[in-house]
């Protein structure tokens, strides 16, 4: 009798202890992440109704301007049925022990996304084109950078168009913590014509646009890239070696020009020598 209490409590307590880590392992989400989420906040419960709307809370309750979250290559605006090919990087936030680096939810009020580095997010069994997340392959990209194509809508005339894109960068410890960070961008897009289409495209950023470069892997430089500074670079090498040139032909110059034992000198300049010596002026 004994024994068998003495079991009921240890499965009791490890129950207990899986039910605690459930949360913190459920809330890892480096294969994607998007659509409504339930989120256990500091008071209480909280649903959301879609990610990339409302943040990524499960990190961090509050976005962070530290973190930059940057769209590239998008239009002044659309044009129905054109396919634009957006480039979305983070930058900023804490450094990465790996394995995964960030992630990121991106939703569109019109037209559909897609993306090789990326998936659309599921809901209720269908993939919905007008969102789209990381996968666990990209949120493992070291540059937090992925490629993203956006197709307009089919018809014109829809009007505007708003984007919401939260981006996030973590540590890599694949538990939600507040060492991890995250931040916001919406935008919102309006139809174009001509006249927009020749203005070509720009660059949206969130975040208070403090960008710190990652070092580099290495310090040296390719000569092949060097351009101005490379023949700059001759070109002195150059100007060096025409004043050793110089110098030299001048000590050749006095050496042999006006030496008393150099034989090839003219009559003249050797009889000047002469009465030199004599002391005959």
């Amino acid at each position: 009798m004994h024994k068998s209490a003495s079991t009921s409590r240890i499965a009791l307590l490890t129950l207990v202890g899986c039910l605690l880590l459930l949360p913190a392992l459920a809330s890892s989400y480096h294969g994607g992440i998007g659509g409504a989420q339930s989120h256990q906040g500091s008071t209480g419960q909280v649903d959301i109704a879609d990610v990339a709307k409302s943040g990524c809370l499960c990190h961090n309750e509050i976005a962070d301007n530290t973190v930059q979250v940057i769209l590239d290559d998008v239009p002044y605006g659309w044009v129905a049925g054109e396919t634009y090919t957006f480039h979305l990087q983070l930058i900023g936030g804490p450094s990465s022990s790996g394995p995964y680096y960030g992630g990121f939810s991106m939703r569109v009020s019109l037209g559909t996304l897609a993306s090789d580095e990326a998936q659309n997010w599921e809901i209720d069994g269908t993939l919905d084109e007008q969102s789209l997340t990381h996968t666990e392959a990209s949120s493992a990209n070291e540059d937090r950078a992925w490629v993203i194509e956006w197709t307009a809508p089919a018809d014109a005339g829809a009007g505007e168009v708003n984007f919401w894109i939260v981006g996030n960068s973590v540590n890599g410890d694949q538990v939600p913590g507040v060492e991890d960070r995250w931040n916001q961008l919406n935008f919102a897009l309006y139809e174009g014509d001509d006249a927009t289409s020749a203005m070509g495209t720009r660059t949206l950023f969130a975040g208070d646009g403090n960008v710190s470069p990652p070092e580099p892997a290495h310090h040296g430089v390719d000569l092949h890239h060097m351009g101005a500074k490379l023949r700059a670079h001759w070109l002195g090498l150059l100007g060096f070696g025409a004043v050793i040139g110089v110098i030299i032909f001048a000590g050749l110059l006095l050496r042999y020009g006006f030496s008393t034992s150099y034989k090839g000198r003219s009559n003249q300049l050797r009889l000047r020598y002469k009465l030199m010596r004599r002391g005959d002026q």
